[in-house]
């Protein structure tokens, strides 16, 4: 398991990312998506390289050699190698790679936004262009995450559904990052 470091877990992933047991997974590669398509194995998803689980094997010894080889004789970032790796069938067809786009329902982030609180994995604060404002609206995804958890305890202890439709906070940081040209304060 790879992950940047601001990605938040609100739940283990383990259960979805390997199943049950471990035999119910067969993806050797695992990614989280900007935006989600519908098609966990379409290589037509935006992918986000700041979360992603891959099996040892050697697919995935491969795939890593390659996108790193490529990466180096390359002028574009990693996360971009690799997407046009997985747009031009290399993962798939060429190095044989079982790869499973994540879906943003579980697999959150900023770019695609949290829709059910009782679903959502990890929370990811891309398409943020500043640290401070990712920060920023990380701790508030935590606040409201605490504040669901009370609700929620609230809701079963007293035997009641979800009364109120649970929304989260924007994420004012992050959109506001993009406005101001000066993103190292902001």
């Amino acid at each position: 398991l790879l992950q940047d470091a601001d990605v938040v877990w609100l739940r283990n992933p383990f259960p979805i990312l390997i199943g049950k047991n471990k035999s119910e997974t067969t993806e050797d590669f695992q990614i989280s998506t900007d935006v989600y398509n519908g098609d966990p194995h379409s290589p037509e998803h935006l992918i986000n390289t700041g979360f992603y689980y891959v099996r040892s094997n050697n697919q995935t010894i491969r795939m890593f050699e390659s996108w790193y080889g490529r990466r180096d004789n390359s002028s574009k970032k990693e996360q971009d190698v690799l997407l046009e790796m997985s747009r031009g069938g290399v993962l798939t067809s060429e190095l044989g790679v079982r790869t499973r786009y994540l879906d943003t329902a579980w697999f959150s982030g900023f770019c695609s936004d949290i829709k059910d609180v009782g679903q959502v994995v990890t929370v990811h604060a891309n398409c943020c262009r500043s640290i401070i404002a990712k920060v920023k609206d990380l701790k508030v995804v935590i606040g409201d995450w605490k504040r669901w958890k009370m609700l929620a305890a609230h809701w079963k202890a007293t035997g009641r559904r979800r009364a109120i439709p649970f929304r989260w906070t924007g994420h004012f940081g992050c959109w506001n990052s993009w406005n101001n040209h000066n993103v190292t304060t902001q």
